[in-house]
């Protein structure tokens, strides 16, 4: 605050100076300063008030009762502060400045105002009204080296106020961002760099983890960064209590935690009594102890950070979330407009074909029924794209009922063969199916349609993007020690079924959207190869509907894939030989 000749300060002191001088001490801090005093042109102090006063023992009676040259509370260079005072009382103009003061043993930096009470019209200024506050306190040079090490009252107190002007920067910094990863650097940076810390680290926190990542850390460059490990917290007793009481906790112990320092602070941030995070930082100075209210100041600023960390959170949440449906709004865009294409396409052709038939324009019968064959071939290729849809319209609301019962695998693998056996040989492409060798037959639990569909769908797809080389339908039998659950039921243990081609492959960076639903990896591959893209996606659906899973596995475009399923395995068959079992049973599921 600067006081200047047309502030506000005749109307304060508009009275004669007698009154003013007449004024109590307690009637000063109402000036909003933390140390307000009154002097005349000699320096001799009229009134004094100081909020640290009971922290020194100073009285402010005594200090203006002293005779100025036996002052205990003066200017370190009275000289030059008293031509200063002199200047001031002659131009009548404030002045704000740094000054050193000394009182006993201690040396106070103060910045002051000085200014002059106007005095009435025609006579010369005599007095002075100053205000300050505290900047720093230090030792005289006569007491370095033999004071205690125990920090002086003015020291906590100075203490203090610099660690509460910390906590109120961390928080307005905090509030002014929602970039998570920002907040907790911004708040690492500065408790390290104010408070002088060795280290100062951040580790959110799960509940449901027994394992913490140091996010952001600041430390010393002799130290080693501890930037991205990871911290057991059953193995840091410190970071357990802190997390169980949500109170500040010190560890006077070197080396604790591979920290290397005296002394570490761990404190737990939180949100609506939660704990989401924690705060550790580690300092030398084995002489420095916190006092009650630096652990409150730190369990407030721990709570300030613990919602800014909770509504960053949230935001990310939603962020994600709102990202994540302006995706799939845009991949179900992309999803109509080719099955649009897909229906179309198959329902011209049957119109055409129909038409073609009706006018007459075959030329004999056997042309004639070539046209329905063709209209036959479309219509059920329309069929299919509908039943996929449909499909998956059930899946989405839930409603995909299945009957389970025994299935006889290698019935299953004669009708597989039979329907794409033919395509793959127009296609040039070799075809194989190999079975485990058993003594009986292989039954797995399962609902045979839907099966049926899932090894059509994969064998299909292995067959329309295959150019050259062929394709290869094998199962194995994966025998657990434990036994296989599902629907309350227990199974010996599954079967693994693999399609492996040769085809065009996909790329690794591509495969997370092959079970994606209306993802497809490459639109222009569907408008080529044709389909509506879900057919991976309903078969994952179908097989973990039937107690399975279902595995992708491509080395990179044009190295070929591998697609796997597992389905319970209903009763263990009889293998046929002993290598064939070792060879069976080392499949892991």
């Amino acid at each position: 605050m600067i006081i200047t000749a047309n502030s506000q300060l005749p109307n304060i002191f508009s009275q004669n100076q007698e009154s003013i001088i007449s004024k109590t001490d307690d009637s000063l801090p109402t000036l909003g300063a933390e140390l307000v005093y009154t002097q005349d042109g000699a320096g001799r102090y009229l009134t004094f008030c100081w909020q640290h006063s009971e922290l020194l023992g100073l009285k402010s009676e005594k200090i203006v009762d002293e005779l100025n040259h036996t002052q205990t509370f003066a200017p370190v260079d009275k000289v030059a502060y008293l031509e200063r005072l002199h200047r001031i009382l002659t131009s009548l103009v404030p002045e704000r400045f740094q000054c050193w003061f000394s009182y006993r043993q201690e040396l106070f930096e103060l910045d002051l105002v000085i200014s002059p009470i106007m005095p009435s019209l025609g006579t010369a200024a005599t007095t002075a009204l100053v205000m300050g506050r505290l900047l720093q306190a230090t030792l005289s040079k006569k007491q370095v080296g033999v004071r205690s090490k125990a920090p002086t009252q003015i020291e906590l107190a100075l203490r203090s106020q610099q660690h509460q002007k910390l906590v109120n920067r961390i928080t307005r910094n905090i509030r002014r961002t929602l970039d998570l990863h920002l907040i907790w650097q911004q708040t690492v940076d500065s408790l390290g760099k104010v408070l002088r810390l060795e280290r100062c680290i951040i580790c959110p926190y799960q509940p449901c983890s027994s394992k913490v990542e140091v996010k952001a850390e600041y430390h010393q460059p002799e130290l080693k960064a501890m930037l991205g490990s990871e911290i057991d917290i059953a193995s840091e007793p410190a970071f357990a209590q802190a997390l169980a009481t949500l109170e500040p906790v010190v560890v006077e112990m070197p080396g604790y935690m591979g920290f290397g320092q005296q002394k570490t602070l761990v404190v737990a941030t939180c949100y609506q009594d939660k704990a989401n995070g924690l705060i550790a930082l580690s300092w030398q100075d084995e002489c420095y102890t916190l006092t009650e209210s630096e652990l409150e100041l730190a369990k407030e600023a721990a709570d300030q950070l613990g919602t800014a960390i909770a509504h960053a959170t949230l935001y990310e949440e939603l962020e994600t979330a709102r990202k994540k449906a302006e995706e799939a709004s845009r991949l179900k865009s992309e999803f109509l407009a080719n099955v649009s294409h897909e229906i179309r396409t198959p329902l011209n052709g049957m119109i055409g074909f129909l038409k073609l038939i009706l006018e007459g324009m075959a030329d004999d019968p056997e042309e004639q029924n070539q046209f329905l064959q063709e209209a036959h071939q479309l219509s059920i290729h329309l069929l299919n794209i509908i039943n996929d849809i449909l499909d998956i319209a059930k899946i989405e609301a839930g409603k995909m009922e299945l009957a389970y019962a025994p299935v006889k695998l290698d019935e299953l693998f004669s009708d597989v063969e039979n329907f794409m056996r033919p395509q793959a040989e127009m296609r040039n492409l070799s075809f194989r199916m190999q079975m485990p060798a058993t003594s009986d037959e292989i039954i797995v639990q399962s609902n045979y349609q839907r099966l049926l569909q899932v090894m059509l769908n994969l064998v299909g797809n292995a067959i329309k993007f295959t150019h050259e080389g062929g394709v290869t339908v094998s199962a194995d039998l994966v025998l657990n020690k434990t036994k296989a659950q599902f629907q309350e039921q227990q199974f010996p243990g599954m079967v693994k079924v693999r399609v492996a081609d040769t085809g065009i492959g996909v790329s690794l960076d591509k495969q997370d959207k092959l079970f994606q639903l209306f993802s497809q990896v490459d639109g222009s591959r569907t408008r080529q190869y044709g389909g509506t893209g879900l057919g991976l996606a309903i078969s994952q659906k179908l097989v973990e509907a039937m107690g399975g899973e279902v595995h992708f596995y491509s080395l990179g475009e044009g190295l070929g894939s591998t697609v796997t399923f597992t389905v319970p395995l209903y009763q263990k068959p009889v293998i046929v030989s002993s290598n064939d079992s070792d060879s069976t049973n080392s499949v892991e599921y």
